[in-house]
């Protein structure tokens, strides 16, 4: 009995050792911004601290355009792919991580939550410019960059419904923050997906309920574009537990988000009883 156990135990660590050593040498894939020269490129590639094995792959402008130039107003894009990332997949649970140098538009958070949408798992991605660009090719080139590491092909849709949502992030957060627009989009895209909600008016209203939730305000118009964009998702073939594993850092931001928003709310409810009293007070002395 104890050795049919010490032969457990001996094959367990040795799947972990050899789980361990396959992780460690997982696959990294370098996607770089076609107008880089080379001397930018090779400076993209040690910021990255990508090994020698690295494969190296690029995104154009053309494809930047192809996903992007519905939805994104073209001085943002620009004419010229400078943008790179990094993608080196994960143990399975993991999530997605993303860092981010010289990036001004395209935020951490809205590339994790448009990775996940685009079917993007378990990955180290890390994104750059050899100076401030708006990050626009980044997605481009992290969906890349994954099919190349992992063998996985991602449809067309979910590249463009993903691309999408990159953009109608972007253009929120010009009006009420970048970490509030990410936690919104977060927020509703996850209770569409887990309540399986594909009606337009009861999409809009999970978006009129969680902005309310988050005390952010919206227009009628952005509450229309963020309804329609949920709409496109509802489509995809996605798992609300895949999301939740991938967007953890997201996530755990946005309970932080609704637990200031309340204490701010307490916090507010109690000067206001503090002056009512007051005037009541001061009527009652009067009276």
């Amino acid at each position: 009995m104890k050795k049919s156990f010490n032969k457990i135990i001996a094959f367990v660590l040795l799947f972990t050792m050899f789980s361990t050593s396959v992780y460690a040498k997982s696959v990294e894939v370098v996607s770089l911004g076609k107008n880089l020269n080379q001397k930018q490129r090779q400076e993209m590639i040690k910021l990255f601290g990508a090994g020698k094995d690295a494969r190296i792959i690029e995104v154009s402008n053309e494809e930047e355009v192809k996903y992007l130039g519905d939805y994104v107003d073209r001085s943002v894009l620009g004419t010229r792919a400078i943008s790179s990332s990094y993608v080196k997949p994960l143990r399975a649970g993991t999530g997605i991580k993303v860092e981010t140098y010289n990036i001004t538009w395209v935020t951490s958070d809205m590339l994790i939550s448009a990775s996940a949408t685009a079917g993007v798992k378990d990955a180290l991605i890390k994104v750059a410019a050899p100076f401030e660009v708006s990050g626009t090719a980044a997605l481009t080139g992290v969906i890349k960059g994954f099919e190349d590491a992992t063998g996985e092909s991602i449809d067309e849709e979910s590249k463009q419904v993903a691309s999408e949502e990159i953009a109608t992030t972007g253009a929120l957060a010009e009006s009420i923050g970048n970490e509030q627009a990410s936690q919104l989009i977060n927020a509703v895209k996850e209770e569409v997906v887990a309540s399986k909600i594909t009606d337009p008016e009861e999409i809009k209203k999970v978006v009129e309920e969680t902005a309310q939730k988050v005390n952010i305000e919206l227009t009628e118009e952005q509450e229309e574009q963020i309804a329609q964009l949920m709409e496109k998702i509802s489509k995809l073939d996605l798992n609300v537990e895949d999301i939740k594993d991938q967007l953890k850092n997201v996530s755990e931001k946005l309970k932080e988000l609704t637990k200031n928003t309340e204490e701010i709310k307490s916090i507010v409810q109690k000067i206001l009883d503090f002056v009512v009293a007051i005037f009541d007070k001061i009527k009652n002395m009067f009276s």
